[in-house]
């Protein structure tokens, strides 16, 4: 999750109109949200990456955020099942896109399964840690780790924070940046994990810039970041830890849909 990042699937808004039927916090701007969609590409861009843009995608919103749909690893895909009843439209959608791209479906989840990209992180190249909560299941762990036999799949619990309704993902708690480096929000993160996450340089990201997703970052690169703008204690202790810090603006495309850097984006190459 922190080597270069070398090709980057995105997917631009399309008509988000149904933004309450999909939680979002408030309506966006379909002009200005296009616009800073095109922004983020370019700040993709620029780190290196090739960025494959997908296709837009109707009336569904959370379309926007691809990491959920699908887990890639080694030019191979496993195709998810969304917690989020109303996402699940996505993933045959973006499994052609994925295949376009040259990257091979190995397996799809099924029902009872659920598992959302979002309570997936990698701690090592061979271990995936997966979050527990209201987007993935035990089943849906379970399921990868059928789908992957040469990766060691870890589950966590994660907590009940404000219910439901509200989208807590594994990577809202923890965002890696270097193989020693990680972004975390302790109060949150699992027990278990945290002790594990110990062994490494933290970047604690303090309260009041955690529901503005503070957390949710992507490394471009070893301690390179792509930050959602907005947090600037947290950009200041990443900055104080050596990494260098390349910040986009979202106000329409991240802060309304809950969805910063990482969800914006399903790496395809990194290396």
């Amino acid at each position: 999750m922190v080597a270069p990042l070398r090709r980057v699937l995105v997917r631009p808004p399309g008509d988000v109109s149904r933004w309450a039927e999909y939680g979002w916090r408030a309506a966006p701007d379909p002009a200005r949200i296009a616009e800073e969609h095109a922004a983020f590409r370019e700040a993709l861009a620029a780190a290196g990456a090739e960025v494959v843009v997908g296709k837009l995608d109707g009336t569904n919103p959370d379309a926007v955020y691809v990491y959920d749909p699908a887990l890639v690893v080694d030019g191979r895909a496993v195709l998810l099942r969304p917690g989020k009843p109303g996402r699940r439209g996505e993933v045959e959608a973006l499994g052609r896109e994925l295949e376009a791209a040259g990257i091979e479906i190995v397996a799809r989840l099924e029902e009872p399964a659920l598992a959302e990209g979002g309570d997936t992180l990698w701690l090592d190249e061979r271990t995936l840690a997966v979050g527990l909560g209201y987007r993935t299941n035990e089943v849906g762990a379970e399921a990868l780790a059928r789908a992957l036999p040469d990766v060691e799949v870890i589950a966590y619990d994660l907590p009940h924070w404000h219910g439901r309704e509200e989208i807590l993902h594994l990577m809202s708690l923890v965002s890696p940046v270097a193989e020693d480096l990680a972004v975390v929000y302790p109060p949150l993160v699992p027990t278990r994990l945290m002790e594990r996450l110990n062994e490494a340089e933290l970047v604690v990201v303090p309260d009041e810039e955690f529901d503005s997703m503070g957390c949710n970052v992507l490394a471009l690169g070893p301690r390179h970041a792509l930050v959602l703008d907005g947090n600037p204690e947290t950009r200041r202790r990443l900055e104080a830890a050596g990494v260098e810090v390349t910040a986009y603006r979202g106000e329409e495309l991240s802060r309304k849909g809950d969805g910063g850097p990482t969800c914006l984006t399903r790496p395809l190459a990194r290396g």
